[in-house]
């Protein structure tokens, strides 16, 4: 009789709790949007004279607007004469970062004068920049030594006391001895880095561990460190971590359920990163045929980020000057290279090496520039990214069930993908953040 009696109640809150999660949906507002030119994030044709139905924070249905009835409670906004996309994804980047500029200090201002209540202030200053530029959500890959404060910034904007796009974080980042900044003060001055440094396998998987429990989503790893032209004029980087260091740390990241975002530009560093089994390399400046195989073998991604190495270079007759002027080039070369073979490319662009003052966007004129078709480069920062974090179907797509995060843009950006450098209407989860375009309407007799 007991045990009948707590089936019962159980039911019954089981049912109360279904028909308030009802409630909460049938009472949640609805808009429609009518869309002109719909790129929807998947398909490989953009849709003309569209009608997305949002429903709360979710997309309910999309559809032909001479057959879709809209509800007349709707809020409308007519975008009619505008190129509708899903929100954006930077894949890479960095929001405890504000550039690198060598005449105001270079990377070691930022760890060496800011105390963390500024850096967390200008944090959130980023976020809000990436979110006025139609980009929804960032994978933001280490705080470079402002510790677990992007977990404070996830947290903030998630419970609404800040605007900003849907983070995932990678908290501080591992690297090994000699193998992150900051470097070149005294030897007895026991300076700050940028990354947590490990040693051994067992320092590898403990910091794993530490970073994960802390909140991490990813997990950030150096897998190269300094770069330089060798005797040859070949680029040369120097690896960091061993395979077996690394090993470790996949194995317990894999084990929690995440990924292992990998930092390598070439040579020894970016196969012990393969073949460690990183989830994906970043930057990848030089990829050779073996490393190309090797990543459509295990789906290995790639976030090349382009444009941050395509400016600020050195003096053309320095050796930095030469080394900066190699690395784009044998990078163009690399992502040509893995375009062709049809290695998985997601947009990145390691914002915060690069000011924030700066378009994100731009990095969409390089990955065109450098042979990727204008729909492909769309998909890299949308349904492709979506597939990486685990976010298939969610985001990233205008379709129904994802979260409604919709951007537009006067221009066709598939003719000019530079017109996605100024993007005039911003919505995350069913919210107008920023609206050039038009104003709402109500559909209300």
């Amino acid at each position: 009789m007991k045990i009948s009696i707590l089936f019962i109640a159980a039911l019954a809150t089981a049912g109360v709790s279904l028909n308030a999660q009802s409630a909460a949906q049938t009472l949640a507002p609805v808009t429609a949007i009518r869309a002109g030119t719909l790129i929807d994030g998947k398909s490989d044709q953009p849709l003309h004279n569209q009608v997305i139905i949002i429903r709360g924070s979710r997309i309910e249905s999309v559809g032909d607007a001479s057959s879709t009835k809209i509800p007349t409670s709707a809020t409308i906004i007519d975008l009619s004469n505008a190129t509708i996309l899903p929100g954006l994804t930077d894949s890479h980047t960095h929001i405890f970062l504000q550039g690198e500029d060598p005449a105001e200090g270079g990377y070691d201002v930022n760890i060496l004068k800011a105390p963390l209540s500024l850096r967390a202030a200008r944090a959130t200053v980023s976020a809000r920049r990436a979110l006025e530029e139609g980009f929804t959500t960032l994978r933001d890959v280490e705080t470079e030594g402002a510790g677990y404060g992007d977990v404070g910034i996830k947290e903030a904007i998630e419970a609404g006391y800040i605007p900003g796009p849907r983070l995932f974080v990678a908290t501080r980042a591992i690297s090994t001895t000699g193998g992150y900044m900051l470097e070149g003060y005294a030897p007895e001055l026991n300076m700050p880095k940028g990354a947590q440094i490990v040693d051994g396998p067992v320092e590898a998987r403990k910091a794993a561990r530490e970073q994960l429990d802390h909140g991490a989503d990813w997990i950030k790893v150096y897998m190269t460190h300094r770069s330089w032209v060798g005797k040859h004029g070949e680029l040369v980087s120097q690896p960091t971590l061993t395979v077996e260091e690394l090993h470790a740390i996949v194995d317990e990241t894999h084990g929690w359920g995440k990924k292992v975002a990998c930092h390598a530009y070439g040579g020894i560093g970016l196969h012990r990163a393969l073949d460690g089994g990183c989830d994906s390399i970043e930057h990848g400046l030089d990829l050779d045929d073996a490393a190309i195989s090797q990543m459509l073998k295990q789906g290995t991604w790639y976030v090349p980020t382009l444009a941050v190495y395509c400016k600020d270079w050195a003096p053309a007759d320095t050796l930095d000057g030469k080394r900066d002027r190699l690395r784009a080039s044998v990078h163009e070369i690399s992502f040509r290279k893995a375009l062709q073979a049809h290695v998985k490319i997601v947009f990145g662009t390691d914002m915060g090496g690069i000011s924030w003052s700066e378009p994100i966007a731009q990095e969409f004129v390089r990955m065109v520039e450098f042979g990727m078709s204008p729909m492909d480069a769309i998909q890299s920062a949308t349904s492709r990214a979506a597939t990486m974090l685990d976010m298939d179907g969610q985001i990233g797509v205008i379709a129904p069930g994802a979260y409604a995060d919709v951007i537009g843009v006067s221009g066709d950006p598939l003719r000019d993908i530079k017109v996605l450098e100024n993007v005039q209407f911003v919505m995350k989860d069913g919210r107008v953040f920023h609206d050039e375009l038009t104003h709402a309407i109500s559909n209300k007799p």
